[in-house]
């Protein structure tokens, strides 16, 4: 069971101070929040640490649903071996300062590992008590499907229980495979940047704000794909459906993908605490269903075969 809202931490450690970040935490937890994603290549292993730090001196481990990730190495190369991943735990136990951890994720497939040996190593995280629970992450359908299979094949091997792709107004391709995939598998959908990489929010209309992810050289290439004609239209439609409800565009771009089908929690990323605030009290919000369909048709995807 988790809170129907992540934290994301990949900023925690580059663009988000220790102190920001315990603000972040402090204002997650108060709102009632459970799950704090992270992975063992955020800003090279900062974001573990500092969450670690805040474990410590700040919340009651207990409180909180612990999800990291593995299968990249530093140099961005992807590496599921089993050698490399259950090293790779237990350097991320040792930055969270934790003897285990309650969601580890294989964050990529890796087309040169077989696949029976990369799972083989979540069963193995999971026999040895370093985690509770294991899911997938950036997986195409075929590959959440045939990952659950294999592990559903064999009593007493790990079942994969969530898979973490993007997904948005902006990102609906996810819905014509991957989704599918997940439902039938009886996972959780975690959706990562939910709010199509901060475009959603309207924060771009009229140009780049200083300050903001599109305006950082490290994250600059990670936006400009959004800033289209076509994801343009479609957040003026977010901002119209936020005029007539009067709640912010990223509250009903956050309450759509929220409530889609199989979504257990979107995981959202902030740099400030206010940044999050905001986020956390979407959570009240119901889209009507008038909206939320006119919605799904400005976003529709175009057709595809098969």
């Amino acid at each position: 069971m988790v809170s129907r809202l992540g934290l994301g931490t990949m900023t925690w450690g580059q663009d988000t101070e220790p102190a920001e970040a315990a603000a972040q935490l402090t204002a997650f937890v108060d709102a009632g929040g459970t799950l704090v994603d992270t992975a063992d290549v955020y800003s090279d292993g900062d974001s573990e640490r500092i969450l670690g730090a805040l474990l410590r001196e700040l919340v009651d481990r207990d409180d909180l649903v612990v999800a990291t990730k593995a299968a990249i190495r530093p140099n961005g190369r992807y590496d599921a071996s089993r050698r490399h991943l259950l090293g790779a735990l237990d350097a991320s136990l040792d930055r969270l300062g934790l003897e285990h951890v309650d969601l580890w994720q294989l964050h990529v497939y890796d087309p040169a590992t077989p696949l029976e040996e990369t799972l083989s190593a979540l069963d193995e995280a999971i026999a040895s008590g370093r985690t509770r629970y294991v899911g997938v992450s950036n997986y195409a359908g075929w590959q959440v499907a045939k990952a659950a299979a294999w592990q559903r094949a064999w009593p007493g091997r790990a079942p994969v229980v969530s898979a973490q792709l993007e997904y948005s107004l902006l990102r609906r391709d996810i819905e014509r495979e991957v989704v599918p995939a997940v439902l039938d598998a009886g996972a959780g959908l975690l959706p990562w940047s939910p709010l199509g990489r901060g475009v959603l929010t309207g924060k771009y209309r009229t140009g780049i704000p200083a300050g903001s992810r599109a305006a950082a050289p490290h994250f600059a290439e990670f936006v400009q794909p959004y800033l289209d004609e076509e994801c343009g239209r479609i957040v003026e439609s977010v901002v119209t459906a936020a005029e007539g409800l009067g709640v912010s565009p990223l509250s009903v771009a956050l309450g759509w993908v929220r409530d889609r089908p199989g979504v257990a929690a979107p995981i959202v990323g902030a740099r400030t605490a206010a940044q999050l605030v905001q986020a956390l009290e979407s959570e009240d919000l119901t889209l009507p269903n008038e909206i939320r369909a006119a919605l799904d048709d400005v976003s529709d995807m175009s057709s595809a075969h098969p």
